[in-house]
């Protein structure tokens, strides 16, 4: 496949047309390292949902090093999540600011980071429910590097769970881990509904030193109790992360989609849906270098191309809720 090529099949098997009126959508852009383009892509997709007539709010939930404002060329806003989350604020509305982008508004992240980087319990739950309950058509959340409960349930909470992978074995190898991370802290955080409690404290002990994998885990459930197998197996078919490859510079970087959602269905045992690739392109990185926000905006380029092919297919996946 020529990465040139923006358009065509999806390479997602289960992508279908949605049925009903879209309602807020939550998309939460992560990836397990830093370095791979999490926040530009946050950036680029928000503003192609901008072009497809939605009204969006782009949340910088990197918490310890928010850098949302700058891609957008704006001055670091007076206002952030810190005031929410140290209740300096009543609600997330209040920090909402007009961005260069007609349509598209902006959470910045913590300003002061050594405070709220790593919230206590219950901050991030007020923080977890206010995101719910945002006044937008649809919500991008950019989180930060790691696979730190606070980054993962912030994951979970999406509608769509974005992971960002490059051409790169350390960005696939983190991928993956951050998977499985997600997977068994949705999974811990449904075990009291599921009735497995014990059942799965049990069996994750017992895997020694070595993190049992999802597929691993559901086999010694379901020969413990084959009522909780079946309702983990439940469970795990819900959870449906979506992949984009960023910073595809050749034909073989784009199969590396298709290849991470087969060793996921094997290895793992999860379903791993292949959204689409971002291709390299020098001009984006001199934008983001030179302050230029307007790039993000132009069309006709490939960046633009590349997140139209994201776009339509994001928009596409039923809305359905499938967080624990």
């Amino acid at each position: 496949m020529d990465p040139s090529a923006s358009g065509g099949e999806s390479p997602g098997a289960d992508l279908r047309p949605a049925t009903e009126p879209p309602r807020r959508r939550i998309v939460a852009i992560g990836g397990g390292k830093g370095g791979i383009g999490k926040s530009l892509v946050s950036v680029a997709l928000a503003i192609e949902l901008v072009r497809r007539g939605l009204r969006v709010v782009l949340v910088d939930c990197d918490l310890g090093g928010a850098n949302l404002h700058s891609l957008l060329g704006m001055e670091y806003p007076k206002e952030t999540l810190s005031d929410f989350v140290l209740r300096r604020v009543g609600s997330l509305g209040e920090l909402v600011v007009a961005t260069p982008v007609a349509g598209l508004g902006l959470i910045s992240g913590a300003r002061n980071a050594i405070q709220v980087a790593n919230p206590m319990y219950q901050q991030k739950m007020r923080l977890i429910r206010a995101l719910q309950h945002i006044d937008a058509d649809a919500a991008v959340l950019d989180l930060g590097a790691g696979t730190h409960f606070n980054v993962v349930d912030f994951f979970l909470l999406a509608d769509h769970g974005v992971l960002v992978v490059v051409p790169e074995p350390t960005s696939v190898e983190n991928a993956y881990r951050f998977l499985k991370a997600a997977f068994l802290r949705r999974v811990k955080a449904a075990d009291a509904a599921l009735g497995i409690r014990e059942i799965l404290h049990d069996v994750t002990r017992s895997g020694g030193q070595r993190p049992l994998m999802p597929a691993e885990v559901l086999r010694a459930v379901t020969e413990r109790d084959a009522a909780a197998g079946a309702a983990l197996e439940r469970e795990m078919a819900s959870f449906r992360p979506l992949l984009i490859v960023n910073q595809v510079r050749e034909p073989a970087d784009v199969t590396i989609g298709d290849g991470m959602c087969e060793a996921a269905r094997r290895l793992f045992g999860l379903e791993l849906t292949y959204l689409g690739h971002v291709r390299h392109h020098d001009q984006v990185w001199r934008a983001v270098r030179a302050r230029e926000p307007g790039y993000f905006e132009r069309t006709g380029t490939p960046l633009a191309a590349d997140m139209a092919a994201l776009g339509a297919r994001l928009v596409a996946l039923p809305a359905q809720d499938t967080r624990p």
